[in-house]
């Protein structure tokens, strides 16, 4: 089941998406999903962010490839860091390369988008906290996450984390690939099955520490091949069994 969110007559809807026709969802997708009577073609709505969380719990160096192109070790417990909501745009959103910095990297990665309210749960029961999964590009300021010694202004620019095009509710995170294309080539390529710390364990560690909430993402990670983007890209994130987030990007004038 894929969860869209989407705009229409100046109006934010959830739905569900079947092939080109989408059925709406009384309210949010969250407490229960709930259809009603409405229907819209695909063609008609602008496709939103699937979800605007809180906040966006994001790791670092959880897979070996990337920590290895990094020449770095592995971490011995969760990396984490946060990416601000005022960075969510959604798919065919345009990313804004600041004038600040002198590298704007993408990052593919798998998204866990938290369905409920998610404090001290343990891994064995983790997954009943998930509404589903989506793509995520952690885009980052590469430059400035070097001279900064830590990631946030590199992370939390306005735009920096494009999500979507959807919700997948039926899906096994723990054996999906992960790709990323710049421009059609492919840059990325790996399967969650590589993550360091696994999607049970990240919720278990992460909501030992703060409080999940409906709507809120745990980025997990991205695999090693990560690159540069430049005014004028198109960057891809395709992940099997959701699809293909798409976005181009611009220079800030």
């Amino acid at each position: 089941m894929k969860i869209i969110r989407f705009s229409i007559n100046d109006k934010t809807k959830y739905g569900i998406l079947n092939g080109g026709s989408i059925q709406a969802i009384d309210g949010k997708p969250f407490r229960h999903i709930k259809t009603i009577d409405e229907y819209y073609d695909l063609k008609q709505v602008k496709l939103l962010a699937p979800v605007l969380p809180s906040k966006i719990v994001a790791l670092g160096l959880n897979y070996k490839s990337h920590a290895k192109e990094f020449n770095t070790d592995t971490p011995k417990v969760p990396l984490i860091f946060l990416k601000p909501s005022t960075s969510v745009i959604g798919p065919d959103d345009t990313i804004i390369y600041p004038p600040s910095s002198k590298q704007v990297d993408y990052e593919a990665e798998l998204g866990v988008v938290i369905g409920k309210r998610t404090a001290k749960v343990s891994r064995e029961t983790a997954l009943n906290y998930v509404l589903g999964y989506t793509c995520l590009n952690d885009v980052t300021a590469r430059d400035q996450q070097s001279a900064d010694k830590q990631w946030t202004r590199a992370k939390s620019y306005d735009t920096f984390a494009p999500i979507g095009p959807h919700i997948e509710i039926e899906l096994d995170p723990g054996n999906v690939q992960v790709e990323s294309y710049l421009n059609g080539r492919l840059k990325q390529s790996s399967s969650t099955s590589n993550l360091v710390f696994s999607v049970p364990e990240l919720i278990e560690f992460i909501s030992h520490i703060m409080t999940l909430l409906p709507g809120d993402i745990i980025a997990t990670g991205t695999p090693g091949g990560i690159g540069p983007m430049q005014p004028g890209d198109t960057i891809e994130i395709k992940i099997t069994g959701i699809g293909t987030l798409t976005n181009s990007v611009i220079a800030l004038k």
